[in-house]
């Protein structure tokens, strides 16, 4: 049994839709019969985006199972020989069993094109939608910038239910008019609502033609009501270009707009199934449903443990026990900056701290030793050899923890020249070193430093969670200075966010 990605373009005009209908032919129907046809075994296939009656594509995907021997990258051309000269395969390859074509993140790009000329040209009817009104581009480019961005875009779609989340992304949206009359608007997203690009055209025009200025687009958004927004445009203008999968999650994701801003952190999701949300700002109103959505996306893309934390100063949203849909947080930690006064009064012997060399294989050691001991500490970094080198740039500086010839441990420090302070950013022994007294023989190797470097204080932040490194640096000297960030973490009841990904995978996108 092999799984099969298939890219599939078809002129929409005879068909009704992607999906399987009862009072008409569909592309998938078409797909089913023809792979089992050539294959001579059942096919059905699961496609990515489900376009509607008279909607075009040149790049949707689908994918199915097999286990006839033909090789997969050969179907699409024995596929052709028996498909209708409005369907075609562009390209068949295998892919992972378990790839699934709507459970990868991506990049959607559409196109809606625009005849506008005093005559409508027949040969273009079927793919275009005509208007002989003068339309002012470089106003429908104005109203675009509008759009572009992480945005609730209830105003512009055909809401199905009332628990659907109209939030989604807009990577870039251009307004070119070509030498042929066509105007051609290209929006790239993270996903799309259902008669969103359509009703985005309709907005636009609307724009161009003299209806709206720009900034009303702005209204529009805000209003988050259908009736806000202009018309829905015919299906014959609208195509889907490509579906660009990732081949790797970002390392962080950020969200802005005027109503919030939160950064999403996935580097850790591979290595250590984490992610961690901050919520830099956000208005009361939507505090709750961008918590839900962001922890959502974070657990459909791997995540099994999710920590939050409310970053705006003197707001307490965030409370232990609190539901955001099925899942519920629990206070875990909060973080204090720590300080201590340079204060030497003698040497301390057996510890040093020793630079971290260039050799790759020096820093891929560090690196290594560093993931180890800090594995388990909370909001901890999975570091490569890249991250090093940045951070360096930065002005950070890595060593070894040393006892006579060996590495015990590793530190980063941060030499704040202003305040005068050596900020302590990581400092950590391995396990089989711990236990004898060598965690307060580095903090000594860090003050003697900082004092060659006539710097007065120290400083370090803890998670009060770890008491047994709070403890250290309270019995080194350490006090609290200011509390940080409180941390949450996030858990789904059982059974829920499983059954929630079951119903997500079985509702594709829909004619957008």
């Amino acid at each position: 049994m092999k799984r099969v990605k298939l890219v599939v373009a078809y002129d929409g005009t005879n068909y009704h839709g992607w999906q399987l209908q009862n009072n008409g032919v569909s592309i998938e129907e078409v797909l089913n019969r023809t792979l089992t046809e050539l294959l001579g075994e059942p096919i059905a296939v699961i496609g990515a985006s489900r376009t509607d009656s008279g909607v075009h594509a040149m790049g949707n995907v689908a994918v199915f199972d097999t286990e006839n021997r033909m090789p997969a990258d050969k179907i699409c051309y024995a596929l052709n020989q028996r498909l209708p000269e409005d369907i075609r395969i562009q390209s068949s390859c295998q892919v992972p069993d378990d790839w699934h074509p709507r459970k990868q993140n991506c990049t959607k790009t559409y196109e809606y094109r625009i005849l506008n000329r005093k005559m409508e040209m027949p040969v273009s009817r079927l793919y275009t939608y005509f208007c002989y009104f003068p339309i002012d581009v470089e106003k429908m480019r104005q109203a675009a910038s509008y759009l572009v961005g992480e945005h609730d875009f209830k105003s512009f779609c055909t809401v199905r239910t009332q628990v659907e989340d109209t939030v989604r992304t807009i990577y870039s949206l251009t307004v070119e008019r070509g030498s042929d009359d066509v105007i051609t608007i290209r929006v790239s997203g993270s996903g799309f609502l259902y008669n969103m690009v359509r009703i985005l055209a309709g907005t636009l025009l609307r724009v161009g033609t003299g209806l709206y200025p720009p900034e009303k687009v702005e209204e529009i958004l805000d209003a988050r009501n259908r009736q806000a927004a202009g018309p829905t445009l015919p299906a014959r203008g609208l195509a889907l270009v490509s579906l660009d999968y990732e081949d790797s999650l970002r390392p962080e994701i950020c969200g802005q707009n005027k109503y919030w801003s939160y950064h999403l952190i996935q580097k850790e999701i591979v290595p250590k199934g984490k992610a961690y949300l901050i919520i830099d700002r956000c208005q009361d109103t939507e505090f709750p449903g961008l918590v839900y959505r962001v922890m959502r996306q974070a657990s459909r893309n791997g995540a099994e443990h999710i920590y939050l934390a409310d970053g705006e100063t003197g707001k307490e949203r965030l409370q232990n026990g609190q539901k955001y849909g099925f899942y519920r947080i629990r206070r875990v930690h909060q973080f204090w900056k720590m300080e201590k006064a340079v204060e030497i009064s003698c040497r301390i012997e057996g510890v040093r701290l020793e630079c971290l060399g260039e050799e790759r294989t020096e820093r891929e050691a560090w690196c290594r030793m560093m993931n180890a001991i800090f594995y388990s500490v909370p909001n901890s970094s999975t570091y490569d050899i890249e991250i090093v080198d940045e951070e360096e740039k930065d002005g950070s500086r890595f060593f070894w923890i040393c006892q006579g010839d060996e590495r015990i441990g590793i530190v980063v420090l941060i030499e704040q020249e202003e305040k005068k302070c050596l900020d302590i950013d990581m400092i950590g022994i391995c396990q089989e070193w711990r236990g004898k007294g060598l965690g307060r023989r580095a903090l000594a190797a860090c003050e003697n430093l900082a004092a060659d470097r006539g710097l007065e204080s120290l400083s370090l932040i803890v998670a009060d969670s770890n008491r047994a490194a709070a403890q250290l640096y309270g019995s080194y000297g350490f006090c609290k200075k200011e509390p940080g960030r409180q941390w949450f973490a996030a858990e789904a009841e059982n059974g829920k966010e499983k059954e929630m990904d079951g119903e997500m995978s079985g509702k594709p996108e829909k004619n957008a």
